[in-house]
């Protein structure tokens, strides 16, 4: 799991959306950074959460966060999901597993008793000047955006 904490400085990433554009961690420099982790794009608790974060991102953008998702699928999963649901902010592609590793959010877990290697669903709220101002490794993906404005 990730080593990064409160205080420390975001690790700088680059990195395509799913439409191809490069999306940099200086792009949003002066704004709030809600960077989500999740494990695989269309799945049942990532949609919760990717949903939720949508359904909520007036309000988050109104309190001057900017929201971007980062998980290991492809472009055209990406592309798919971001479309489904109708996200308003991108979805990284991140398949070099990058700025996954980056951020420490890349390793073994559990599920029904099988042991694998995948991403830890994590959240990194960064702050106007790069730093991390805090790190959610219990994400409630149906509340999530509760969980970040609280």
């Amino acid at each position: 799991m990730t080593t990064l904490k409160e205080g420390d400085k975001a690790p700088d990433f680059k990195a395509e959306d799913q439409d191809g554009n490069e999306i940099k961690l200086s792009d949003y420099k002066g704004r709030k950074l809600v960077l989500f982790f999740y494990p695989k794009a269309s799945t049942p608790g990532c949609t919760a959460e990717a949903c939720n974060l949508s359904d909520n991102y007036d309000v988050m953008k109104d309190k001057g966060y900017e929201i971007l998702g980062v998980s290991a699928d492809t472009k055209k999963r990406q592309q798919n999901f971001k479309n489904k649901y109708d996200f308003k902010y991108p979805l990284l592609a991140d398949e070099e597993k990058e700025v996954i590793n980056a951020y420490g959010v890349w390793g073994p877990k559990k599920f029904m008793g099988k042991e694998y290697e995948g991403i830890h669903r994590t959240t990194f709220i960064i702050d106007e000047k790069g730093k991390i101002e805090e790190v959610i490794k219990k994400v409630k993906t149906k509340a999530h955006a509760e969980q970040i404005m609280e």
